[in-house]
């Protein structure tokens, strides 16, 4: 979708946002304040991809190996989160739809009926889809859908790429198209192994709570350079 002469919006963009303790520590701050500087930024995003009308946005908001950390900094990033769904009622004005993606049964019933929630109020939304990885991990989730596969009884002639997409939790997502990574890290660090094959990768040095809409821009702007070939050759 073009939105002017200088870039294009990719249909379905990516996003790690990391950095949120390293700009924090950086001020002589506890890492928390980094996380909810990066609450902020998490908005920002979300409005800014609902005003320029990105069809699929996902967020990686906490991975499966994020357990390791001290229960005094997850306890932190929960909270921000719950609150954040708190205020999604908002989002849901805008006819934007949220989905969650991860292990999402492993987190508190509380929080898990949150969750449930928002998708309810969302589900016939017709605008950006926001989709928010929690607990999630590439490698899980591929072994996550082999099992279905397994307990669904599926034959060898069964089985090939669409038919293993489906039992991926993205299976109502498109493949990604750009994946933005904040921070300064060059890595996909276990996020969306699937869907990221075809994807562009932006890295950008700016850490997650500085991140803006002109940011943003940016990437789309490097996005919009590339020419996606997809395996073939140009044609002539």
């Amino acid at each position: 979708m073009d939105i002017d002469s200088k870039f294009i919006v990719p249909d379905h963009v990516a996003i790690i946002m990391d950095g949120n303790g390293r700009w924090a520590t950086g001020r002589g701050m506890p890492r928390g304040f980094g996380h909810k500087k990066g609450a902020e930024a998490f908005r920002r995003t979300v409005d800014a991809c609902i005003e320029m009308s990105v069809p699929f946005v996902t967020f990686y908001a906490f991975s499966t190996e994020n357990w390791k950390r001290p229960k005094s900094e997850i306890n932190i990033l929960f909270d921000l989160f719950e609150s954040y769904l708190d205020e999604f009622a908002d989002i849901h004005k805008r006819n934007a739809r949220i989905i969650f993606i991860g292990d999402i049964g492993a987190l508190s019933e509380k929080l898990v009926n949150k969750i449930n929630d928002c998708v309810r109020l969302t589900e016939n939304n017709t605008g950006t889809a926001v989709t928010i990885a929690v607990n999630y991990g590439g490698h899980a989730e591929i072994v996550n859908a082999v099992k279905g596969i397994i307990i669904d009884e599926l034959t060898f002639s069964d089985i090939d790429e669409r038919v293993f997409e489906r039992y991926l939790y993205t299976a109502e997502l498109p493949p990604v198209d750009l994946l933005i990574r904040t921070g300064g890290d060059k890595r996909v660090s276990n996020f969306l192994l699937w869907q990221l094959a075809y994807a562009e990768l932006v890295f950008l040095d700016v850490f997650w709570p500085d991140f803006t809409k002109e940011d943003l821009i940016e990437a789309f702007r490097r996005y919009s350079t590339k020419e996606r070939r997809f395996g073939s050759i140009k044609s002539k």
